[in-house]
């Protein structure tokens, strides 16, 4: 009988190598990939919408489990004629004066190094905040994955230093805690198929 594990994904994780390592040792379990937003990425593991789900920090950890895997790299995202195209990389307060089009909240510091007043934003999403770094009007700062994703031949991306990386981690439920889910968090670190948990 073929069973279906249902992995999530928020924007920028790269599920492909875990799945495919899945594959291999569980050919008679359908391995479905679900791409989710950060916006959702809780939502669909509460409602049970997916079996695990690869999130990216923060996430409220009441009755989840959650397992750290990696770090990424912030970075801004501006155009291509944008200063920050002519150096390697910046600092927080290289961006002072810059109108930051992504949610500032999830940009530490930046209240404290700000020197303009932000205009009246509307919430966007990531893919919506390059296309405005696009076209001059500000910057975007993202974790390296999702500036990579949404890359455009008209924005430059620059690492920033002094912010802290964003950390992607594989979360489920406590009630799921089942052989399927501690098999998949040891192929996430990279156990063998013979080596046992701990």
């Amino acid at each position: 009988m073929t069973t279906t594990f249902r992995l999530g994904f928020v924007d920028g994780a790269t599920p492909d190598k875990w799945a495919a390592r899945w594959r291999e040792r569980h050919p008679r379990e359908r391995l479905e990939l679900v791409p989710v937003t950060a916006d959702d990425q809780e939502r669909v593991l509460r409602d049970d919408e997916v079996d695990m789900c690869l999130v990216r920090l923060p996430v409220t950890t009441d009755g989840l489990h959650v397992v750290r895997l990696y770090d990424e790299q912030q970075v801004v995202v501006a155009g291509l004629d944008h200063v920050v195209g002519a150096v390697d990389e910046v600092e927080l307060a290289d961006l002072a004066d810059e109108q930051l089009v992504t949610d500032p909240a999830r940009v530490p510091g930046w209240a404290e190094v700000a020197r303009v007043e932000r205009l009246p934003w509307p919430a966007m999403s990531d893919r919506e905040a390059v296309e405005v770094a696009a076209s001059g009007s500000g910057v975007a700062v993202l974790p390296l994955a999702l500036a990579r994703l949404h890359h455009r031949k008209d924005v430059v991306h620059r690492p920033v230093t002094d912010l802290p990386p964003t950390t992607v981690a594989l979360a489920w439920r406590v009630e799921r805690d089942d052989d399927r889910t501690q098999e998949m968090v040891g192929i996430t670190k990279g156990r063998t198929a013979r080596s046992s948990r701990g």
